[in-house]
């Protein structure tokens, strides 16, 4: 039976839990129909802790672990809170009061093309305040899943993918901000 090492594909499905000091709430959970997709070693972000606990096992073996803020998804990052004009919002001329109001998940784009989550914050006459830190930044996190495929990647998929790295491969990474700290749904990446 394969085991983990690097260069081998994996494909994983687990639950992601935020811990706090009530317990455990379930954020996010992989879609046996669409697992998680790494190359072992090879695909950048994988949150270490995580990637650690994966080594060395196999197909069908089991894994669980906690994971603190700092390792995790980072910590909130003040620099990340920015104050954009309404412009940027504007269709055809107009703001887009519809979507873009307090609380609001707003997929964006960067200037060189690169997908992220934004949450509005607030949203005053000329400008409108959004928070581009990962939705779990400052969250001690738990992963508990199963390795579900290892064997040896091909050519291509040693090839280190554009964009998230952390087997986010199913289009979900627009879904959060997918920047320095990882993907906005939960994935294993930073």
């Amino acid at each position: 039976m394969e085991q983990i090492k690097p260069g081998k594909y994996v494909e994983m499905i687990y639950d992601l839990y935020v811990k706090d000091n009530d317990g455990e709430q379930l954020v996010h959970q992989v879609d046996p129909e669409n697992p998680e997709r790494i190359v072992f070693g090879v695909t950048r972000g994988v949150i270490a802790p995580l990637e650690k606990a994966l080594d060395g096992l196999a197909a069908g073996e089991e894994f669980d672990v906690n994971v603190a803020a700092a390792e995790a998804f980072g910590m909130p990052d003040p620099e990340q809170i920015v104050q954009l004009d309404k412009s940027v919002f504007e269709i055809d001329g107009k703001f887009d009061a519809e979507h873009i109001k307090t609380g609001a998940d707003i997929p964006m784009m960067t200037a060189d093309g690169f997908r992220l989550n934004g949450k509005v914050l607030a949203v005053t006459d000329d400008k409108v305040e959004m928070d581009f830190n990962h939705p779990l930044a400052g969250k001690d996190v738990r992963f508990k899943g199963k390795v579900v495929t290892v064997r040896d990647a091909t050519p291509e998929e040693l090839q280190p993918a554009h964009g998230c790295g952390c087997g986010c491969d199913h289009d979900h990474c627009g879904d959060g901000a997918c920047g320095d700290h990882g993907c906005g749904d939960g994935c294993g990446c930073h």
